[in-house]
């Protein structure tokens, strides 16, 4: 099956949810809705199950317009957040239900519950209740019971915020297996850019309602076309720093030459902002060349594994994301460094302007 949404928008109340989108996804593909929270990713998924219907715009599965078809008569899945199973019941008989609603013969039943209990490793769990499961255990029975319904289009809507980290990351080794294997169009919708790089497939990443990109996930990481997508999928958020390039010479606000990288050589005259990843940001100097900055710790915080040493230089915040421990003090002027070939020139409207090295081969 395909999935086509044609200029589908949603207003409530007069206020704008979603402005008109268009999007194509393919049989046995992987969709990532990538954006904070309030951007628009549940209303997505609502109009793409039938749960909303569009203030105006056309959804098509196959080429067939089932813009006013109710969810009943749609073959679709949605898994929540909070996922949900029938307490009495065993995991068996909660894998079974929408397959008892359909009123398929017991044979059938049991084949189709045993052959999805198997995909997600619950075929030990069967005879027990969802008290007796791990958080990781009953989520899976959710994620389960929806592919028991051979539906044609399975929602994810952040089924893993509220486990522990080690069964979200047990669960994230899953789920592109599950979706390779059941052939149907999964949609994942999640906060975390680092999920939706360690998911892969496509991702589309939204701000106030609005898709911003859409593309295979490398591509909109390595290459995004605004600053607002690099925003969205940078974590921590992508720094930046103004520039003004004049009569062929180019300077930071802080009056440093920008360096001459990328198509920075073809950029009309006018003022624009250069954005680099927290990660390429380093107390120490790296080799080769390398920008240095002056700037002044406002906060550190530890992670154990990492540091996120928070810095203010001039009007700007920075994060630099230091691998190890790194404590500098509060009030402590300290020489940060970023190599040239990390950064990204956007126009002073968010617009893409151009891109280093980094961009194509990182």
């Amino acid at each position: 099956m395909t999935l086509r949404l044609e200029a589908v928008a949603k207003e409530v109340e007069g206020r704008t949810h979603i402005h008109p989108t268009t999007l194509t996804l393919e049989r046995g593909s992987l969709n990532l809705l990538l954006g904070p929270t309030l951007a628009g990713k549940t209303t997505i998924m609502r109009l793409m199950a039938g749960l909303d219907q569009p203030s105006s715009g056309r959804i098509f599965y196959d080429g067939v317009d089932v813009t006013g078809r109710r969810v009943q008569d749609r073959r679709v899945a949605m898994v929540y957040q909070q996922f949900i199973n029938y307490p009495t019941l065993t995991v068996f008989e909660n894998i079974a239900s929408p397959l008892r609603l359909q009123g398929l013969p017991r044979k059938a039943i049991r084949a189709k519950v045993e052959a999805a209990a198997e995909l997600v490793k619950l075929t030990p769990q069967l005879n027990r209740r969802p008290s007796e499961l791990s958080g990781g255990q009953q989520q899976r029975t959710a994620l389960a019971r929806a592919l028991v319904k051979d539906a044609e289009l399975i929602l994810l809507d952040e089924p893993l915020a509220n486990l522990d980290y080690k069964l979200r990351e047990e669960l994230r080794a899953e789920i592109p297996r599950l979706f390779t294997e059941s052939g149907a169009i999964f949609v994942y919708a999640t906060t975390e850019p680092h999920e939706a790089l360690l998911l892969g497939g496509n991702t589309a990443t939204l701000w106030k309602g609005q898709v911003t990109q859409f593309g295979s996930t490398p591509e909109v990481y390595r290459q995004p076309r605004d600053a607002i997508t690099a925003r969205l999928f940078s974590d921590p958020p992508m720094n930046f720093i103004g520039f003004d390039k004049r009569d062929g010479e180019a300077l930071f606000e802080d009056g440093q030459p920008v360096p001459v990288v990328g198509g920075l050589p073809a950029l009309p005259d006018g003022a624009y902002r250069a954005g680099f990843r927290a990660n390429h940001l380093t107390l120490r100097k790296p080799e080769g060349t390398a920008l240095s900055f002056a700037a002044e710790v406002a906060i550190t915080e530890l992670t154990g594994s990492e540091s996120f040493v928070h810095l203010d230089h001039g009007a700007n915040r920075w994060i630099a994301l230091q691998a190890g421990l790194h404590a500098p003090q509060a009030g402590q002027r300290v020489e940060v460094f970023l190599r040239p070939e990390h950064l990204y020139l956007f126009h002073d409207d968010g617009r893409l302007a151009a891109t280093a090295a980094y961009a194509a081969a990182a």
